[in-house]
């Protein structure tokens, strides 16, 4: 297995080197034969890329610990899910599926631009080998996944207790991946066109698609990575601004960014050079994110442990830094604007508000993050930037950002009628206007989570409005008329409905950071307490011997005041061979508005006594509900829609009546 693998790596860093000089010679010196070449290339590096891959998952479920890597990772009493998961549990591996996701862009996009290609393809076909080629550098240099060992071992050690505590470990990372890598198309794309030369607009229309599934793709790998923290590792909490958690955050700012903005320059031929410049910092942003997490760097329960890639790593980063931006700088003068802002209160403002408002974000995360590196290297002084200071500093601009998403549809492109806009701003306002005076009257007594809950009635209610008014009018348009609306404006309802989403996450992250409940406690068995209006009994420990863990089991029966048993939660503690503590696992109720949230920390007297967290949390299931709609909204937005040649000449009248009368125009 390992001289198999071994050998399609190598195999698969000819086929990348080769496409990319292939596609470069190919579009220099006008030759498309060559750039046919690597087109086709692109398939065969996929499949090479899955045999690599499922190379070392044969090697893991059938235990081969000949393979330094799986003995380090799995071993015999591992459940055959968990060791199907560890192709990803460390940096060997997971770089594995890395090229394999990569690999698959890259044969997607060769497929995409199979007829129709722009001129600046064959660039951005050789930029994506030559990214390809990078990742196959690591993994037959220093990364080395198919090394073996002189003396295997009976049995490996396992995978990290964390990476089989939950079955979210199987989705949480391939999302993610498929969100940061799939950034390098974007990528490609905008240096193709600088390198070119000329299409520095039609680029923009070409990759808006590809950034769309992208950024679904990692909204939902960031939803999950928070149900994941929320649901293992039994601090009561979904997001605890760990540096890595923030590194996977700044892409997604900019790439949002970035899908707002690139509508500025398709309609108004504006932000050319902004739009550039965002798709080369959002890559060097995942780039930078694979350094501090795979570059032993970082100190983090998602990072991962020492390897020797870091500074491979540094020198890529370094290069997509002084590369993207110095060709930035080399076809500034092709990249001014053709049209400048007609009026403050337009489309176009707000869309640039909305850019310097993510901007802001990405520039305050990724502050609190280096900062502790930067000084840790002058000084060789450890310091912590914990989450006072992302919240006290984020807050503002997630505020100022509700605003502006629940004001920006209802706004014209170019000059707008003062009159109009107030008038269509009346029910959203006075929706806002209603729900903060009610949250202050009913005890929220915090500022910005008054401001929070009236800012998402705004966003909820004014983008809600204007999918409701393009559905009525749509409805004019005879049989079948709204589902025609509905496809004709599908980019536009799309963009509302990740706004609504955006309105849920409000909601959850407002109610839960500022209602909750929580206290601590420790109890002896049958010893109980009173906890949120319930009564909480502990009923002594529970023992399971299981063939890859023990578990123990902390089970607490609820009642309310009145003695009506409500249930019974379980939390445990898992203890793994291959880990120096116990994991927890909270038990949660999870409810529409509330959800009561269990979690065992310690154990005393072998069982006797435990000592438990218990949380009333509010809201957190509207994030989730608001995350999936966000996510599903990207998707409908990127999902091609094929066109009947000539058009329906009443789609188009339903449609144009429809753009009208929500102020699409």
């Amino acid at each position: 297995m390992g001289q198999l693998g071994t050998y399609a790596l190598l195999f698969g860093l000819v086929l990348s080197g080769y496409g990319m000089v292939a596609a470069a010679v190919g579009a220099k010196a006008d030759r498309p034969a060559l750039v046919e070449s690597a087109r086709a290339t692109a398939f065969g590096l996929f499949a090479t890329m899955a045999v690599v891959n499922a190379t070392m998952l044969v090697a893991l479920l059938n235990n081969d610990f000949t393979l330094r890597y799986v003995a380090d990772n799995s071993s015999r009493e591992t459940p055959s899910f968990y060791k199907a998961l560890s192709l990803w549990a460390a940096d060997d591996g997971s770089l594995l599926l890395w090229n394999l996701i990569l690999a698959g862009y890259l044969a997607a996009v060769a497929l995409r631009f199979r007829r129709d290609r722009p001129p600046t393809f064959p660039y951005a076909l050789s930029v994506l080998f030559a990214v390809q080629v990078f990742y196959l550098i690591l993994v037959n240099g220093p990364a080395r996944p198919f090394a073996s060992l002189a003396n295997p071992p009976m049995d490996g050690s396992g995978p990290a207790p964390l990476l089989q505590n939950h079955p979210l470990m199987a989705v949480h990372p391939p999302f993610l991946y498929l969100g940061f890598i799939g950034f390098t198309v974007p990528f490609a794309f905008g240096i193709a066109a600088l390198l070119a030369g000329h299409g520095l607009d039609q680029w923009v229309s070409l990759i808006r698609r590809w950034t769309l599934v992208v950024w679904s793709f990692l909204t939902v790998g960031l939803l999950l990575g928070a149900l994941w923290s929320y649901s293992v590792l039994g601090w009561g909490g979904y997001w605890a601004w760990d540096p890595v958690e923030n590194v996977a955050l700044l892409p997604w700012l900019l790439s949002t960014a970035f899908l707002h903005s690139a509508m500025l320059q398709e309609r108004r031929g504006m932000a050319r050079l902004w739009n550039i410049a965002l798709v080369i910092g959002a890559f060097a942003l995942m780039t930078f994110g694979t350094f501090l997490t795979r570059g032993s760097v970082l100190s983090s329960i998602h990072a991962f442990a020492q390897t020797p890639v870091g500074p491979v790593y540094l020198s890529f980063l370094t290069l997509v830094l002084l590369g993207g931006f110095g060709l930035l700088v080399w076809r500034l003068p092709a990249l001014q604007a053709q049209s400048r802002l007609d009026s403050a209160l337009s489309r176009e403002a707000a869309f640039v508000g909305n850019n310097m408002l993510l901007l802001a974000a990405t520039a305050i995360v990724l502050l609190g993050t280096v900062f502790p590196l930067v000084v840790e290297a002058v000084s060789g002084e450890q310091v912590t930037v914990g989450g006072p200071y992302f919240r006290s500093s984020i807050a503002p601009v997630f505020l100022l950002l509700l605003l502006l998403a629940g004001t920006a549809p209802l706004l014209p492109w170019r000059a707008t009628n003062r009159s109009r806009a107030l008038r269509r701003l009346r029910v959203p306002a006075s929706a806002a206007a209603l729900v903060t005076i009610a949250a202050a009257v009913v005890g929220v007594h915090q500022v910005a989570a008054v401001a929070g809950f009236g800012l998402a009635t705004l966003v909820l209610v004014g983008n809600g409005q204007e999918i409701a008014a393009g559905l009525a009018i749509g409805r004019r348009g005879g049989r079948g008329g709204v589902l025609r609306a509905l496809l004709r404006g599908r980019r536009r309802y799309a963009g509302l409905t990740v706004h609504v989403g955006l309105a849920l996450v409000a909601v959850g992250i407002t109610a839960s950071a500022n209602l909750g409940q929580q206290t601590e406690v420790t109890l002896k068995t049958g010893e109980s307490t009173t906890f949120a209006g319930q009564v909480m009994r502990y009923e002594g420990l529970q023992t399971d011997q299981q063939p890859h863990r023990i578990v123990l089991t902390a089970p607490v029966s609820v009642t309310t005041s009145r003695g009506d048993r409500t249930g019974t939660f379980n939390p445990r503690m898992n203890l793994y061979p291959a880990a120096s503590e116990p994991i927890g696992s909270p038990s949660i109720d999870r409810e529409i508005v509330w959800d009561l949230y269990i979690s065992v920390i310690s154990l005393q007297d072998n069982g006797g006594s435990a000592t438990f967290r218990l949380y009333r949390n509010p809201g957190v299931n509207w994030l989730w509900l608001g995350g999936l709609v966000m996510a599903f909204g990207g998707a409908v937005a990127a999902w091609p829609v094929r066109r009947k040649a000539g058009g329906d000449a009443g789609v188009d009248a339903v449609h144009k009546r429809t753009v009208v009368g929500v102020g699409a125009a």
